[in-house]
């Protein structure tokens, strides 16, 4: 098999885009994972559903300001917005650039995040703002959590349409990167239980998500080595020294797939209820890691 031909120079991307990677995908996965468990409507979803639209904001408030330092010219990122173009003025929307697509899902996510963020403290009884939390109903959640998963899968995509070794030769990074972000974000709500005691019972049902996230992340880097592997350029990736993140990375799945193997998908809620610090820090790192590897191997 011939090996395929890149011909752009990598994009010198900085730290960054790593956390802005990072940032979006745990937005983008706590959101959906708190819509679903809204939907649910099971003792304690509820509580746990405000944990996923409370960690869903601040994210939103830092990423954007990480893709615009990545530019390089930071002020000008409005621009990705409004075209200032004499007689052209108006809204800069390319539906087939990813960049733009991208640039305008992360400004009306972020406005649906903000919502939810206000309407759960107006839940919980610390803001009065009651047309917010009419706004925020299950019908605005459904939509927000499809924007939800778009921001967390749309990093991997914007890799996959460019013209990089490996990024390119694999079709594989989008759903990686939105598994990878749903595991980290029910890692992360998992750990924030311990500061609101009434979302406990839901933890053996974001126990059991965290498991499947966990599953399916492992076999997207099964078919994403594969993938290069048919490229030839699987040692770009791989190799020393970006090896050693990828450990860092499986060794975050370990967690998820230990429950899959000993609790299967059994919400008796043995382990999570106990779910120590260490564990969902190590996913989360796992989930880091792995961004890292891809986006920085090619970079070299």
């Amino acid at each position: 098999m011939d090996e395929i031909q890149h011909f752009a120079g990598p994009p010198d991307w900085l730290w960054y885009i790593l956390f802005y990677f990072f940032l979006a995908g745990l937005s983008g996965g706590s959101y959906v994972l708190a819509t679903l468990l809204r939907l649910r409507g099971g003792p304690g979803d509820e509580p746990m559903a405000r944990i996923g639209y409370y960690v869903a904001f601040p994210p939103m408030l830092i990423a954007p300001i990480l893709l615009a330092l990545d530019l390089g010219q930071p002020l000008r990122f409005w621009h990705m917005l409004l075209n200032t173009t004499p007689g052209n003025q108006g809204l800069n929307f390319k539906y087939w650039s990813p960049m733009s697509v991208g640039s305008w899902v992360l400004v009306v996510f972020g406005a649906i995040t903000t919502v939810s963020f206000a309407a759960s403290l107006v839940r919980d009884g610390r803001l009065r703002l009651p047309l917010v939390r009419r706004l925020d109903n299950r019908v605005f959640n459904v939509v927000g959590s499809l924007f939800g998963l778009f921001i967390a899968g749309y990093t991997g995509v914007l890799l996959s349409v460019s013209n990089q070794p490996v990024w390119s030769d694999t079709w594989a990074l989008g759903g990686l990167f939105l598994a990878s972000g749903l595991a980290g974000s029910a890692a992360l709500m998992l750990l924030l239980v311990r500061f609101r005691p009434e979302a406990r019972p839901s933890a053996p049902m974001l126990s059991i998500s965290e498991r499947l996230y966990s599953l399916l992340e492992l076999a997207l880097i099964v078919v994403f080595a594969l993938t290069l592997v048919a490229a030839g350029t699987q040692g770009l990736v791989f190799g020393l020294p970006w090896s050693l993140l990828w450990i860092v990375a499986l060794a975050g799945l370990v967690p998820g797939l230990y429950g899959l193997v000993t609790e299967r998908l059994s919400a008796d809620g043995a382990v999570a209820v106990r779910y120590s610090l260490v564990l969902p820090l190590l996913v989360l790192a796992g989930v880091l890691a792995l961004r890292a590897a891809v986006i920085f191997s090619v970079q070299l």
